[in-house]
C-alpha cells in the first residue's frame, strides 16, 4: 500500500468530508483535533464516523482520524467513537515518550477488542511534532509494536521549539534527516512528511516534496486538495526512473550470472548497492499499481 499522500479535511466540515475521498490521496484523515474548535470536539466524533461508514466497498482511500492528543480530556472517548470496522487508522498527535505510546497501543487495543475487531487490526501513526518527542525519537521508533511508519508535524515543532517556519524549510533539516535514520534504524518504513501551510507557493510545495523525497521520506501529510497531484507525482518514481532501473536490474543479473558484481550501465556504475536502490524503485511502482488497480 501506497502512502504517498495523506490529506487531512476538518471533521466538521460535511461539505468538505463528502468531497475529500475523491480528491486523489491514498489517504484520507478526518481530523478531531488542531482544525475542530473545543466546543465542536465530542460532537464531531459521530460525524466521522457516519462518513467513514459511508464508504463504498472496496474501501480506497484509507480512512483514518486524527485524535487528540493524550494529554487532553478528549482522546479517550476519540478513541471509543473513532474505533470500528470502519476504521483503517489513528493518528496521533503530539507523542513524546515511548510510555505514552505505550499507553495508546493499550487504548486502542481494548477499543478494538470491545469492537469485536483482532487486536492490531487499526493502524497507529504517531506524529513528532515537539522537542520531547524529537529527543526521545530513538526510544518511540524502537518501543513501537503495531506502529509501522512515524510522522513529523512542522507547525507544532517550530512553535515548541521557538524557530522560524520559512517557506525553503532549511530549519528543518535536522529534524527531517534524523525521522528518516531513525526510523530505518529500527525497522519502520521511511516516515511521512510534515503538512505545507504556504496554500499559494506551488513551486515551493513542489521543492518541499522533492526535499522529503530526496532524505527519504515516503509520503507527505498533505491540507489541500491542491496538493494532492504535486505530492503524488514527487512520490512515485518517474517513467525514466522506472526505466532505467529495470536496466539496471535486467544488466546486473546478467553480470552477477557470468560470476560479477560490478559494471556500467550507459556510463553509470552499478554494483550491489546500486542494483538494491533499484529494486526499491520497481517494488515502489508495483505496489503504486497495485493499489491504483
Amino acid at each position: 500500500m501506497p502512502f504517498r499522500t495523506l490529506l487531512f479535511t476538518p471533521g466538521n466540515h460535511p461539505r468538505r468530508v463528502s468531497k475529500v475521498f475523491n480528491a486523489g490521496a491514498d489517504a484520507i484523515i478526518l481530523d478531531l483535533e488542531d482544525a475542530v474548535a473545543i466546543a465542536q470536539k465530542p460532537a464531531t466524533r459521530a460525524a466521522v464516523v457516519a462518513a467513514l461508514q459511508a464508504r463504498p466497498e472496496p474501501r480506497s482511500p484509507l480512512g483514518y482520524v486524527r485524535v487528540n492528543a493524550l494529554s487532553t480530556p478528549f482522546a479517550y472517548g476519540d478513541f471509543q467513537a473513532a474505533v470500528g470496522p470502519w476504521l483503517d487508522g489513528i493518528v496521533l498527535p503530539k507523542l513524546e515518550t515511548p510510555a505514552e505510546l505505550a499507553t495508546a497501543e493499550w487504548l486502542l487495543a481494548q477499543c478494538e477488542r470491545e469492537a469485536g475487531l483482532a487486536e492490531g487490526k487499526i493502524d497507529l501513526i504517531p506524529i513528532i511534532e515537539t522537542a520531547r518527542g524529537e529527543q526521545a525519537l530513538g526510544a518511540i521508533a524502537a518501543a513501537a509494536t503495531r506502529v509501522r511508519r512515524l510522522s513529523f508535524g512542522a507547525g507544532d515543532y517550530t512553535l515548541d521549539i521557538g524557530s522560524d517556519w520559512s517557506l525553503g524549510e532549511s530549519e528543518l533539516l535536522a529534524i527531517r534527516h534524523r525521522m528518516v535514520s531513525v526510523s530505518r534504524a529500527a525497522g519502520l518504513e521511511p516516515p511521512l512528511d510534515t503538512v505545507f501551510i504556504h496554500l499559494q507557493e506551488s513551486e515551493a510545495f513542489a521543492a518541499s516534496c522533492a526535499t522529503a523525497k530526496g532524505l527519504g521520506f515516503q509520503g507527505k501529510l498533505c491540507i489541500h486538495p491542491g496538493q494532492i497531484a504535486t505530492a503524488n507525482a514527487a512520490f512515485t518514481p518517474s517513467a525514466e526512473q522506472v526505466a532505467q532501473a529495470e536496466k539496471i536490474v535486467a544488466a546486473f543479473d546478467a553480470a552477477e550470472a557470468e560470476g560479477s558484481a560490478s559494471l556500467q550501465v550507459e556510463g553509470y556504475f552499478v554494483d550491489y548497492p546500486i542494483v538494491e536502490k533499484a529494486r526499491r524503485t520497481l517494488a515502489t511502482m508495483a505496489a503504486i499499481r497495485r493499489d491504483k488497480g
